[in-house]
């Protein structure tokens, strides 16, 4: 017993042992920065200024801009003074991300709301001065193209700050504060998560789904195009930059040497982009994959007399998706050919694109993104399609299937692959086919990369099948002018004497008006009434005649050009593909249901004949 109650007194003495507390995790660079974003996202959240993710991922942009820039801009001024270098700052104190936002107590509440929105603030350094969004905007470059000044002044005349709340930007600001853009792996995995804030972007826009082109379907013209270093590459719409950071990755697998990386920093990536919110992005966008100068122009890439375009404005790979159903304005329209003017953006990109392609020494080529309406349209879409076919090798056609680029657009599109090796010989159709058990595409559920794997592999080893087929353009070309010649001399000769017919109907007036003259010499002379009865009824022939010519000259101009101009039709159906019974044409739904019916009464007699026949047995 005193055993005992001994070990329990020695038990109670002991002193207690502290429990010791799990290691925490730790967070690897993608956690941290998600963990990051997704903190700044949820206090631009209480701000009142701010109504949905189309406010704040342009809010969060133009923040990350400036902080990614000081970063730079710190590396760059070690480097100078390493190098003994004269250092130029894009952005002078007391502006710069150091001096008004990298400390965590710095400017807030309403002093800060005052001193980025207003022209003129108290600043961080406690002078007077331009506020620091009149400042950015009024930056201007030394050198002539290129310069970080121009680009920093042309992204902030089109941002406005819209928080509304110094203290919550103050927080927003020192979370981004811990973004370190000078480390390559928190670069790299920021491009990752920008890319998938862009996407929720798009979600948000509804209808203004211009924001972003299916990943996929980015990736795949890019696979297919193949851009190679030392080649230029132009998205004259590039909208956030999906074409252009996939062919800046595309390129970058390629460099071997330092002198690789400066062809592909400097003289590869260019893009247009007219709208001052997506070329904010497309600036971040590219910055964070690693271009460190975007080379994108801030205005409307049509705004150029394309007849003017030398070859000095003309780029090796040219890969685009233009807004559809866009209309332009006239001053627009006013820059194309006469023959070839429309407002359907679509259509005018396409005739751009077609015009700032490489003629030497190598032949560009170009990947665009075009609506069904293009592959039927008629009229000037015809006229503008004739040029392609005759002027440029367009190759191929991939059918996307339906809904690709649902909810934002239910247009059914294309991808038109095209260079400027020779005029059109063959098309290839390749039919990207939906997946098994899929109806449609959604925008949780888009089309994958990986459904394109039949389609990139048989880009290099084509052969027909059932979702492949080709065109021999040249023997339709061929054939269709052979046929409509006749029909076009006839009209022509027909024309020609519709003029003669026009010159003698003139002068029959003329002799019929003189003679109608008070005082004429011609009606002292001769006996009026009937000089011009005759003269009026050889007018009245000649005019029959004309007519007759005219209407001929209409007739068979309309009969070659009805030969001719269908052979632009690029809508064409696959032969190669098995027909749904669904999407047969009525006719051929009326004609298999009749077939079907016919088959089950003569089955109904046959099985009454073997029936009266056992009954007599």
């Amino acid at each position: 017993m005193k055993t005992e109650q001994l070990n329990l007194i020695e038990t109670a003495t002991l002193p207690k042992t502290k429990r010791t507390k799990k290691p925490q995790p730790v967070l690897t660079t993608a956690q941290q920065l998600g963990s990051i974003v997704k903190s700044a996202r949820d206090i631009m959240r209480k701000d009142k200024g701010l109504s949905g993710d189309l406010d704040r991922l342009p809010m969060l942009t133009w923040i990350m801009f400036l902080k990614f820039l000081d970063d730079m801009e710190n590396l760059r001024e070690t480097e100078a003074v390493l190098q003994g270098e004269a250092f130029k700052p894009a952005i002078e104190a007391p502006y710069r991300w150091r001096d008004w936002a990298a400390k965590a107590e710095g400017i807030t509440g309403d002093e800060l709301i005052a001193f980025v929105n207003n022209d003129e603030a108290m600043r961080p350094d406690g002078t007077r001065g331009a506020g620091l969004f009149a400042y950015l905007k009024s930056l201007q470059g030394i050198a002539t193209g290129g310069d970080r000044r121009d680009v920093i002044a042309t992204v902030f005349k089109g941002i406005t700050n819209r928080m509304i709340n110094g203290y919550l930007l103050r927080d927003v600001i020192n979370k981004i504060n811990g973004i370190h853009f000078t480390s390559s792996e928190e670069i790299h995995t920021l491009g990752h998560l920008y890319e998938s804030m862009l996407k929720e972007m798009r979600d948000a826009a509804g209808d203004s789904g211009e924001f972003y082109t299916p990943r996929a379907v980015v990736r795949l013209m890019v696979e297919l195009i193949n851009p190679r270093l030392g080649e230029t590459v132009l998205d004259p719409a590039c909208g956030t930059g999906g074409f252009l950071v996939e062919a800046f990755a595309h390129l970058e697998k390629q460099c071997q040497t330092v002198e690789d990386r400066h062809t592909l920093q400097e003289r590869s990536i260019y893009g247009g982009e007219a709208k001052p919110l997506p070329f904010l992005l497309a600036q971040m966008n590219l910055l964070l994959h690693g271009l460190e100068a975007p080379q994108i122009h801030a205005n409307n890439s049509l705004d150029v007399k394309i007849t003017e375009i030398g070859d000095r404005d003309r780029y090796d790979i040219v890969i685009t998706a233009p807004l559809f159903g866009g209309e332009e304005e006239r001053g627009i329209i006013s820059n194309f050919p006469q023959d070839k003017q429309t407002a359907d953006t679509n259509l005018l990109f396409l005739q751009l694109v077609m015009r700032r392609l490489k003629r030497q020494p190598k032949p560009g080529r170009a990947a665009i993104i075009v609506g069904n309406g293009m592959l039927f349209g008629d009229g000037v879409c015809a006229r503008i399609k004739e040029e392609l076919l005759g002027d440029f090798n367009l190759h191929t056609i991939v059918r996307l299937p339906n809904g690709v680029f649902a909810p934002y657009s239910t247009i059914p599109t294309n991808l038109l692959f095209f260079d400027r090796s020779g005029p059109t010989n063959e098309i290839w159709y390749y039919e990207q086919p939906m997946p098994a058990g899929r109806k449609n595409y959604t925008k949780t559920a888009p089309i994958q990369l990986e459904e394109f794997a039949a389609c990139l592999a048989w880009w290099n080893h084509r052969e027909e099948n059932e979702q492949a087929w080709r065109v021999n353009f040249r023997q339709m070309y061929d054939d269709a002018i052979a046929q409509a010649t006749p029909h076009w001399e006839a009209a022509e000769q027909a024309a020609q004497q519709a003029k003669q017919l026009e010159k003698e109907e003139k002068e029959r007036t003329e002799q019929i008006n003189e003679l109608q003259k008070p005082g004429s010499l011609l009606t002292a002379a001769m006996d009026t009434a009937a000089e011009l009865e005759r003269l009026k009824m050889q007018r009245s022939a000649v005019q029959a005649r004309l007519r007759q010519q005219r209407d001929i000259a209409k007739e068979e101009k309309a009969k070659g050009d009805a030969i001719y101009w269908p052979i632009y039709n690029l809508d064409r159906k696959n032969p190669n593909a098995k027909q749904d019974f669904e999407h047969l044409p009525p006719e051929r739904l009326v004609e298999d249901i009749l077939q079907k019916e016919q088959r089950i009464a003569e089955l109904m007699q046959e099985i009454k004949s073997v029936l009266q026949h056992k009954e007599s047995l």
